[in-house]
């Protein structure tokens, strides 16, 4: 069994006695989608903390970008509960990159390739994907390596 696993169950019932409805609903749906993960293809199987984590991560983009949709279309209320949902799931997140830090591990992972020009952006993204695991979204991640071989 799985600590984080452990951990999200353990917060829901916590959450539920203190009538914590975002963080009650939250953390329902992120334990949905991990039982959904578990259940995919052919045989169940019990997720790692590593594959739960990229299950949350989803989750949270999932509610960044509808956060973002929402408020663009005026809807606040609605933004404002993403918002607040993705607040919940990041607790349960390793601490994000700063931009010094995956600049850093980006030219680290150049170097260790001897990547040159942008048609080494997949060598590159090899890898740096492992070392950069939930910290950094993939779109941020690819943005940096895109700048660093473009310079």
């Amino acid at each position: 069994m799985s600590t984080l696993k452990d951990r999200l169950k353990a917060d829901l019932t916590a959450s539920m006695k203190s009538r914590d409805e975002i963080r009650t609903r939250t953390i329902r749906m992120a334990l949905a989608a991990v039982n959904v993960e578990e259940v995919a293809g052919k045989t169940a199987r019990e997720l790692s903390d590593d594959e739960i984590i990229k299950v949350l991560t989803k989750e949270a983009k999932k509610r960044r970008e509808a956060a973002e949709a929402f408020s663009g279309a005026g809807r606040t209320e609605q933004a404002q509960a993403e918002v607040d949902e993705q607040a919940v799931l990041e607790e349960y997140l390793p601490a994000q990159l700063s931009d010094e830090e995956l600049g850093k591990l980006v030219d680290e992972a150049v170097a260790e390739t001897g990547a040159a020009g942008p048609q080494a952006m997949g060598q590159v993204m090899k890898v740096l994907n492992p070392k950069v695991a939930g910290r950094a979204e993939g779109g941020r991640v690819a943005q940096a390596v895109r700048a660093r071989l473009t310079a």
